[in-house]
């Protein structure tokens, strides 16, 4: 479905979110905290949104993003390749439930609006928590079910009702209703916390945006979990 989608992915996100999209990759940008020479791993990277953003902010910063769908990864290539920055962002294949890469190798972990989408979330978590350095920042961006008061009523009517018919009309593809179910099927904001924190992450800061429609997971390595494991 994604490689369906790709060209026209970026689009569907700005006119979908009204803008707000990058708005919310650019909070996630800034949980990180990097410091100089830092090394970031970006999962369910698409088209690179969030890995370019990471990158602009962090002038002395390299990007590795990885991605299942080979049609979003050629868009992000194109990206890349316009802004100048093929010599500190890299996109690659790669699954988020087993990771290619060694223990403590990332200052940084990022997934925007991808965990929603893993089968096996519990597995991604640990692989997340297992491949970045102690001290290191995992910020995770998802989409949820608005809940409370007026504004959440009228925000779970535009993410139930609106968003998956406009996906689908601008799209052209039905495939694109599974937004709907997908949202309302993942965690609460609490119950998502508490899977990281299971998964060996310490949670620092679970953020709710625009009146919870989006929520922003900060977490670090947990030290007791990797004391279990060495």
């Amino acid at each position: 479905m994604f490689d369906g989608i790709a060209r026209r992915y970026d689009l569907l996100n700005r006119m979908m979110s009204m803008g707000l999209d990058q708005r919310w990759r650019k909070k996630t940008a800034a949980a990180l905290e990097l410091g100089e020479n830092a090394v970031v791993l970006d999962l369910a990277t698409g088209t690179a949104d969030l890995a370019l953003l990471v990158a602009r902010r962090n002038p002395h910063t390299a990007v590795l993003g990885v991605d299942p769908s080979a049609g979003m990864l050629d868009i992000g290539r194109q990206k890349i390749a316009a802004a100048g920055l093929d010599g500190r962002v890299d996109i690659r294949p790669g699954d988020a439930q087993a990771l290619d890469f060694a223990d403590n190798t990332f200052d940084g972990v990022t997934i925007a609006f991808g965990i929603r989408n893993v089968p096996d979330r519990a597995r991604a978590l640990v692989e997340m928590a297992r491949v970045t350095r102690p001290g290191g920042r995992i910020a995770i961006l998802e989409l949820s079910e608005p809940r409370g008061g007026l504004m959440a009523r009228l925000a779970r009517f535009y993410v139930h009702v609106l968003v998956p018919r406009m996906g689908a009309l601008l799209s052209g593809s039905r495939e694109y209703r599974y937004l709907q179910r997908s949202i309302a099927a993942f965690p609460s904001a609490d119950e998502f916390a508490q899977m990281m924190n299971e998964a060996g992450m310490e949670v620092l800061e679970v953020a709710p945006l625009t009146f919870g429609v989006c929520h922003l997971y900060v977490a670090t390595p947990s030290n007791a979990a990797r004391e279990a494991s060495s």
